[in-house]
């Protein structure tokens, strides 16, 4: 759904962006769940077709779904992009993003605080692809670490490791000019903010997140903001430009100009990585998926509105040390994620977690029901809270109760 009128605003991209306004077989207006692995060739040549990358269709569920490919538009539309990809798991959707550049030999420069770094690193290694970690707060050194086989940047737009800011439209700027693309993982953040605007070529999301927001949908996904210019960058992106020997010979650049949409990297990621890694995600997973997308607007801001006045009730407290709440650069604070240390240190934290009542112990964030966690780090001492959206009054007085018990 698009206007040429005025800008649509993310309440209504949630529930109406994309093309999907009925079913075309039944007229339902709530997008059906097509449960089925395969789908019926008209003839011969139609499947031919198909197969050879001559014409759209669904060939297979791993590839293409009718729901799922009705989530992907309205997530395109709402991220600001030209396309999507909905994938199993979002580690799926960060491995995926990465390998659909990166090959044995090449290299990535990737954010020093982003989450579970260690594992990404090992899990690209066996694929031969070097990754090489820098502090995001000196945009140049993403820069500084790039090299002839360097190959795209990586970032979170807030590091769930320090809840920092990452600089996305200085790093962008930096990779647009030797032809390297930046890819954001926006879990922490959707609606409030969108990477592609700043200058990302690709965004990732975990959807457990706040994406479905309720904790019952394990998925990922990738959004191609179709503004990267791949062919210009042929020896940056061998990829994406070069013949495809396992898809005969298909050149992915090519294929896009073939069907007219900027969308090589996407298609690439579909036919190639997802079909050879096999990452499919259920259409009920995915219809899931959906239900969580139409209310994410109006959760991002109760999270929000929480986290604020959980944010200042810590802050006002003597027992607690220090009190991490991100602000967005030239607005109010829009982040659900809050961040403090007690004075007693670790001893006192895990006394704090053992009182909750109401909020839960465990790891995870972007939920509707609040989720307290300490990390793995044996030597960490400052407790990460996701902030849901029940009451504030009430989340709060589950924090006093608690922070007077590790007292």
């Amino acid at each position: 759904m698009t206007s040429t009128e005025h800008p649509i605003h993310p309440e209504t991209l949630a529930l109406h962006g994309g093309s999907f306004r009925a079913d075309p077989a039944t007229g339902a207006v709530a997008v059906p769940i097509y449960q089925t692995t395969s789908y019926q060739f008209h003839d011969t040549g139609h499947a031919e077709r198909m197969f050879s990358l001559r014409e759209v269709g669904f060939t297979y569920t791993r590839t293409g779904n009718p729901t799922r490919d009705a989530a992907e538009r309205r997530l395109a539309a709402l991220e600001g992009g030209a396309g999507s990809l909905i994938v199993a798991s979002g580690t799926a959707a960060r491995l995926y993003s990465l390998v659909n550049l990166a090959q044995a030999g090449d290299n990535l420069v990737v954010a020093a605080n982003v989450f579970e770094a260690s594992e990404l690193k090992i899990n690209l290694a066996r694929h031969g692809i070097d990754v090489r970690f820098v502090d995001p707060g000196d945009p140049t050194n993403f820069r500084n670490a790039t090299d002839s086989s360097t190959r795209a940047y990586f970032g979170e737009t807030l590091g769930l490791a320090d809840l920092r800011l990452f600089p996305i439209a200085e790093v962008a700027a930096i990779g647009r000019k030797q032809g390297i693309p930046l890819i954001v993982d926006n879990s922490a953040l959707p609606v409030q903010i969108r990477p592609l605007d700043q200058g990302a070529a690709v965004v990732v999301y975990a959807t457990p997140a706040y994406l479905s927001g309720h904790g019952i949908t394990e998925a990922g996904a990738l959004i191609d903001g179709g503004t990267f210019p791949w062919a210009d960058h042929a020896k940056r992106c061998p990829l994406l430009t070069e013949p495809d020997d396992s898809y005969h010979g298909a050149v992915w650049t090519d294929v896009a100009a073939w069907f007219k949409v900027p969308l090589a990297y996407l298609i690439r990621a579909r036919m190639r990585v997802l079909r050879d890694f096999g990452g499919a995600v259920s259409p009920f997973d995915v219809f899931q998926l959906i239900q969580g997308l139409e209310t994410l607007p109006l959760r991002m801001r109760a999270h929000a509105e929480g986290a604020r006045a959980i944010a200042t009730y810590l802050s006002g407290r003597d027992d607690v040390e220090s009190v991490l709440y991100p602000k967005l650069a030239g607005d109010d604070v829009r982040s659900g994620l809050v961040k403090f240390r007690h004075r007693g240190g670790r001893d006192a934290a895990l006394k704090i977690l053992a009182a909750f009542r109401l909020i839960r112990r465990g790891d995870g964030f972007g939920e509707t029901r609040s989720v307290a966690d300490l990390g793995r780090d044996p030597a960490n001492a400052s407790i990460t809270l996701s902030v849901g959206i029940e009451h504030p009054e009430d989340l709060i007085a589950d924090l006093e109760q608690a922070l007077d018990t590790g007292a």
